[in-house]
């Protein structure tokens, strides 16, 4: 896929997918274990996810691979695996949904402090090369660098991305702060970010997980006036809480539904869901832009 046909399928708003690990979680996965090595030994439950995001009217679904990258593979002994993983993981996506919407290749961070020299910007772009080259070659129509917190790691990333050819989206994570601006744990802030990426070739920009989708119609306001690109929003389902030991994020499909409209309004063309949400959240993501289109 060319960035000009990226752009056209996405001149009108779409839906991507909600949260992988969720799902995973729910089939089985257990807490720590590598999701992306399901690629591999769990074929049908990966088909399943991305399956039942196509079925609510995900038009954009993402692979199994935010893990995929060779710095994350070497702490769970499978960098050896890293092609195949990555290769299988676009594979299974686009089997899924058949090849008729747009399969993501899903890239999240290094886990490394590149600005603290623990690994270098030529390293990050090489590994994430590689990455993006498995994906195109499983199948992969655009790939998404997500989750990032730091400008010279995804710059670093993304600089490796294009070199595949296919279109890159960035999104980074923000928290809301005290004076009600945004910006990464990193200390990035939109204003500095979206022009950074803009210029390194991004085909799309924005934010995903870390605020709740009442926070980010905020940041996608301050995101849409500083983008010439398309914007791309996929949030938590609230804040998360602890409940019985464990994490979970409140806010149902509906009320994460109620604050589409106003990430449509502003123009934002990509809405799907990052942490605690599922296909039932996505469906009333399509429902609110099925009404905006009308």
């Amino acid at each position: 896929m060319t960035k000009q046909e990226f752009n056209d399928y996405i001149q009108y708003p779409v839906a991507a997918d909600g949260a992988w690990g969720t799902e995973l979680l729910k089939a089985g996965l257990e807490q720590g274990d590598a999701p992306e090595s399901w690629n591999l030994n769990e074929e049908d439950k990966i088909r399943d996810v991305a399956a039942s995001y196509a079925r609510v009217g995900s038009r954009i679904i993402l692979t199994n691979t935010f893990g995929g990258n060779s710095f994350k593979l070497q702490h769970r002994n499978l960098e050896d695996q890293m092609a195949q993983i990555n290769r299988e993981g676009a594979r299974l996506t686009r089997e899924a949904q058949g090849g008729a919407f747009i399969t993501a290749g899903d890239m999240g961070p290094t886990g490394k402090m590149v600005f603290m020299g623990d690994v270098s910007e030529e390293d990050v772009e090489e590994s994430y090369f590689l990455q993006g080259e498995a994906l195109k070659e499983g199948g992969a129509d655009i790939l998404l660098l997500e989750t990032f917190t730091d400008l010279i790691e995804i710059s670093a990333a993304l600089k490796g991305a294009i070199r595949t050819g296919l279109p890159v989206v960035c999104t980074l994570t923000y928290d809301l702060m005290a004076d009600g601006s945004f910006k990464t744990v990193m200390g990035h802030a939109p204003e500095d970010v979206i022009p950074a990426l803009e210029s390194l070739g991004a085909s799309a920009v924005g934010a995903n997980c870390g605020a709740g989708i009442d926070q980010y119609v905020d940041l996608a306001s301050k995101i849409c006036s500083l983008s010439t690109v398309p914007v791309w929003i996929k949030a938590n389902a609230g804040l998360p809480v602890l409940e019985n030991n464990k994490v979970v994020y409140p806010m149902g499909a509906l009320e994460y539904a109620s604050h589409v409209k106003s990430l449509l309004d502003l123009g934002v063309s990509v809405v799907g869901g990052c942490c605690g949400t599922g296909p039932d959240h996505v469906a009333g993501i399509v429902a609110e832009i099925e009404k905006f289109l009308k």
